[in-house]
């Protein structure tokens, strides 16, 4: 994590929280989580501007920007990525806090900025800053969000059939390839493709018409889902995805293993 699910409670935190608000400093100083900018590239083409819109596809979330000053020129796009473990927080000028983003399952303190690599400091005295453990977040300038796929929460059901159509990768694999479909990550998958009763491994050109209708819909109804209840954690599969684990339906031992690079559990029962 995070997956789309909790990169959205990240957007609707800016949405709600940030924009509007004149940036008057920014601390871009993580040379690692604002690679390939220099420090100071990324302050300088922000100060004075604002945060004028937040959007979301799949994982990735972008920021466009206002002009400086008095131009009305719009300035350029912030990318915001979480990584695995980033969470967004925004205070108000009184230092009260609001953070979205990635399940902590101890949650986090108001004021434990302990891990910022990236911030934007308000002329209010309140700031946006990216909070994030592992260090594996990204801040950049114009993202290439147009690589993207079509994102999970809103793919249609032709677009998914397209992604799913080509190709000897195995089906988790390509649910995980962001060109392909924007969104789904390594729990999303397992839940989705335990739904659907696929093995994870079975190559993409080996699974048949219904079963992609079928993957479709279990894709559609985990992010609705977890949209709905908080986050990926949430979804009936995730808690069973450990050493002991069985079938939530079955009953069975799950099966652990790499699928694309990535640990993967299933039933060897129901997915085959």
């Amino acid at each position: 994590m995070p997956e789309l699910p909790e990169v959205e409670s990240a957007r609707q935190v800016i949405d709600r929280y940030a924009l509007g608000r004149v940036i008057a400093d920014v601390d871009d100083t993580d040379t690692y989580v604002c690679r390939p900018h220099m420090p100071g590239e990324i302050r300088s083409a922000l100060l004075g501007r604002r945060l004028s819109a937040v959007h979301r596809r799949g994982k990735s979330m972008w920021c466009e920007t206002t002009g400086a000053g008095r131009s009305r020129k719009p300035g350029p796009l912030l990318g915001l990525h979480l990584g695995m473990s980033g969470k967004i927080v925004v205070a108000d000028r009184h230092g009260s806090e609001v953070d979205g983003g990635d399940y902590w399952e101890r949650g986090r303190r108001q004021g434990d900025l302990r891990f910022t690599r990236f911030r934007l400091t308000f002329a209010d005295g309140g700031f946006l800053a990216l909070v994030d453990p592992r260090r594996l977040g990204r801040v950049r300038l114009d993202p290439p969000v147009e690589k993207l796929g079509p994102d999970a929460a809103v793919v249609t059901r032709e677009e998914f059939q397209s992604a799913m159509s080509r190709g000897t990768a195995p089906v988790k694999a390509r649910l995980l390839d962001q060109e392909a479909l924007a969104g789904v990550g390594n729990l999303l998958a397992d839940q989705a493709l335990w739904t659907a009763r696929i093995r994870p491994s079975r190559p993409v050109d080996e699974v048949s018409a219904d079963d992609v209708d079928r993957l479709y819909d279990a894709v559609r109804e985990s992010v609705g889902d977890s949209l709905a209840n908080g986050g990926v954690h949430t979804l009936s599969f995730i808690p069973a995805r450990r050493a002991g684990g069985t079938c939530p339906r079955c009953g069975a031992a799950l099966q652990v293993g790499v699928v694309g690079t990535r640990t993967t559990w299933w039933c060897p029962v129901e997915q085959n």
